[in-house]
């Protein structure tokens, strides 16, 4: 019964990982069409969101998987900004790919 159970976990894990769509790769050209929206906050120097109150933190040198899982979140309510999900939900996820491909390679703004 052991074997079965594991080989029933396996199988299950499988097919599980069979229906995650695979990530479309990025292009950090494009994207950085793309990111001129998130300039506005995330482009200024010290700028802190009105409201909430907080500051806007620098994307440049991010990693693109978390730059994705974080589009993603606000795209789907899972994460609550109000602005963040406006923009969000306008992003294909092609667009979300070439973003964080950009994002990843953009230099990383210290003191900022």
């Amino acid at each position: 019964m052991k074997f079965v159970r594991g080989g029933l976990f396996a199988l299950t894990a499988a097919s599980f990982c069979a229906v995650v769509p695979a990530h479309a790769d990025g292009n950090a050209a494009a994207g950085k069409t793309k990111f001129y929206t998130c300039v506005g906050c995330h482009g200024i120097p010290n700028y802190n969101n009105a409201y909430p109150a907080y500051r806007v933190p620098k994307l440049g040198g991010q990693h693109p998987e978390y730059i994705a899982a974080a589009l993603n979140e606000y795209k789907s309510g899972d994460r609550s900004h109000p602005t963040m999900r406006a923009q969000a939900s306008t992003l294909s996820d092609q667009d979300i790919a070439d973003i964080a491909a950009y994002l990843a390679v953009a230099p990383e703004k210290k003191g900022d």
